[in-house]
């Protein structure tokens, strides 16, 4: 005779009912934390790792830019201080003795 065997699904309630809440609970924790890890293993570091090299190239190009802006601005005060000595460029007290002569509406 012919042995007929009939396989029997599991589901979750039966999962729960034969070893019990904790246990189940446990085990999918699990299952999630593996699959975050290599998820974040396989596709979020690579990424990191590049925008990461991006971040320093653009760091070291601000450093430049503001290192260029220093530099120009040193210039350009010492350029307003040799003027200024040589009288080229007026004071603001000068200026507004000037606005003072002006006659009135």
């Amino acid at each position: 005779m012919e042995e007929v065997v009939v396989e029997q699904q599991t589901t979750i309630g039966q999962l729960v009912s034969d070893y019990g809440f904790p246990i189940i609970a446990a085990l999918a924790m699990g299952y999630f934390i593996y699959f975050i890890w290599t998820w974040v293993s396989t596709k979020v570091d690579p990424v990191i790792g590049d925008s990461h090299m991006t971040l320093i190239a653009l760091i070291d190009r601000v450093r430049m830019l503001d290192n260029d802006l220093i530099r120009l601005n040193a210039k350009l005060d010492m350029i307003l201080q040799e003027r200024e000595r040589h009288g080229e460029i007026k004071t603001f007290t000068d200026t507004t003795d000037t606005d003072d002569n002006k006659p009135s509406e």
